[in-house]
């Protein structure tokens, strides 16, 4: 004969066996990761030279739009234990009758069991879900590198057109002070001097100017790692070197490998589950029922066993499934959609950095070189007296004006490569 449990003996037992389970699940929510402050991560960079590959040092550890990305990827690492979670019992605990000679008290646990592959709906949801957060954090760092290229190259384009503007102001003074000893000379008009004084003010407004551009682009680097006060002394680097003009097929190769649409992508697949994981929601999930009966009044105990189905009746889940498959459609709509975007925003990015290319190659090799000679021969010969000062200013002013446009095509060259690096998201130099 078989002997069954009594029922005062199987309660304690019930109720050890729920606070273990409530303890481990209480150590299972432990943090997966220490909990830091944001702010005790922002470093800053020494106070000289700084590099490069500094820059890119500092932004990549301590951007808080990479940290935001960070926890996000954490966030999704805990959606997916949750995923893989199965389905909690319940204990109903029952008394009938008041007097206890005839007092009937039930204890049953019951545990619903899930059917039609809703778990594992539910794991490939939140899988798919972690990587598309791993894409974005290797995007958001992909994008963070391009940003500290474009402006590490500001930096150095900014620190070159203060040096030129300096040049002029020493330029112009020396210009002044000749002109003066020729009008005290009695060989030129005091007009001369009055114009030359005149020049040596703009240059000096121009070297201002490009102070201020130099301190903004300066700030907008270091707030790339969350520092608003500069301590580098100067970028350190050659802003002569120019980025490579990738072909059309390797831009076509990296537009169909880049993370952008593999995210897309992805995010087709779990959408899919979510479909897959409604259209299982249509059959309900039974529950099996195990307990124990005490009859005061028989004086034994009765096992229970018993199974719960819910009938779906009113509820068919019609409407989260239709849904579903609509939101399915729409990432397959926004898939085509960012696909032809991204193709044309990378192919302009690429044909401005080629215009830019074409641009400083026609300086360096014609226009620089003529502004410099034009200027050369119009200040010698206005030391001998053959050119008047009228002539100096012209050349000294097509000068700078063409040093600086060669500035600023060198910085839109490297705005443009960085571009096409951050809407491709280039991992490449990492």
């Amino acid at each position: 004969m078989r002997t069954l449990v009594p029922f005062r003996a199987a309660f304690p037992l019930v109720a050890i066996l729920i606070a273990a389970a409530s303890g481990a699940h209480a150590q299972a929510l432990a943090p997966l990761y220490p909990q830091t402050s944001v702010l005790d991560r922002f470093p800053a960079e020494t106070g000289g030279p700084l590099t490069l590959a500094a820059a890119l040092d500092l932004a990549l550890k301590a951007n808080p739009d990479i940290s935001v990305a960070l926890r996000e990827r954490e966030a999704s690492e805990g959606a997916v234990i949750q995923g893989r979670a199965r389905p909690n019992p319940s204990v109903d605990y029952l008394v009938e009758d008041s007097r206890a000679a005839t007092r009937t008290t039930t204890l049953q646990l019951n545990q619903p069991i899930e059917v039609a592959g809703k778990r594992s709906a539910r794991m490939a949801i939140a899988e798919r879900g972690r990587d598309i957060a791993d894409i974005e954090l290797a995007t958001r760092r992909a994008e963070i590198r391009a940003s500290v290229v474009s402006a590490f190259f500001e930096v150095l384009s900014a620190q070159e057109r203060t040096r030129l503007a300096r040049e002029a102001v020493s330029l112009a003074e020396r210009a002044t002070d000749a002109v003066s000893k020729r009008v005290i000379a009695g060989k030129v008009s005091p007009v001369e001097e009055t114009r030359a004084r005149v020049a040596e003010a703009g240059t000096r407004v121009e070297l201002a100017q490009a102070q201020g551009e130099l301190r903004v682009a300066r700030q907008r680097l270091t707030g790339l790692w969350g520092n608003p006060v500069p301590r580098f002394e100067r970028a350190e680097g050659d802003v002569g070197v120019l980025p490579p003009v990738p072909s059309v097929d390797l831009v076509a190769q990296r537009i169909a490998a880049s993370p952008v649409l593999t995210r897309a992508t992805i995010e087709i697949t779990r959408r899919a589950s979510i479909t897959a994981l409604e259209r299982a929601r249509r059959l309900p999930d039974p529950s099996i029922t195990l307990g124990l009966k005490r009859a005061e009044e028989l004086g034994r105990d009765q096992v229970l066993v018993g199974v719960s189905i819910p009938i779906p009746l009113l509820d068919s889940n019609r409407g989260n499934l239709l849904e579903a498959l609509k939101r399915e459609d729409k990432a397959r709509d926004e898939l085509t959609a960012l696909q032809v975007r991204l193709t044309g925003d990378v192919l302009q990015a690429r044909e401005r950095l080629s215009n830019s290319r074409l641009e400083l190659e026609s300086l360096q090799r014609d226009v620089l070189p003529g502004a410099q000679l034009a200027y050369d021969k119009a200040s010698k010969g206005f030391e001998l007296g053959k050119f008047s000062f009228l002539d100096v200013l012209d050349a000294q002013r097509t000068l700078f004006q063409a040093r600086n446009q060669y500035l600023r095509t060198l910085t839109d060259t490297h705005r443009a490569a960085a571009e096409i690096d951050r809407l491709l998201a280039d991992r490449s130099a990492e």
